[in-house]
């Protein structure tokens, strides 16, 4: 498996953000190829740093897939959604990261 991981900073508009993200994004994403899971949460800070106000997780079979379903026209839209629901709610970053999942325990 192969997991695409993206945390959104808080918005300056929440109601507006979760709104646009649950309402329009989140089918989006439901239409990337390949897509086997698709994961949200709000994690709570467990000490200092800076925590996520939103995690996103899109699991795919394998990077191949990941790449597949980033390149295909439902991954342009979703990725073009996803720069227009952060400019205008005003979220300050989002960031991206990829890795392959590895179960390290029976």
């Amino acid at each position: 498996m192969h997991r695409l991981t993206i945390s959104y900073s808080e918005p300056a508009d929440a109601a507006g953000f979760e709104a646009d993200y649950r309402d329009a994004h989140v089918p989006l994403v439901g239409k990337l190829p390949g897509l086997r899971r698709f994961l949200v949460s709000h994690p709570r800070p467990l000490g200092p740093g800076e925590t996520p106000y939103l995690v996103a997780e899109l699991w795919f079979d394998g990077a191949d897939a990941l790449k597949a379903a980033l390149r295909s026209p439902a991954g342009a839209d979703t990725a073009a959604h996803a720069q227009e629901i952060v400019e205008k709610h005003g979220v300050a970053s989002m960031a991206m990261a990829t890795g392959e999942v590895e179960d390290v325990l029976p």
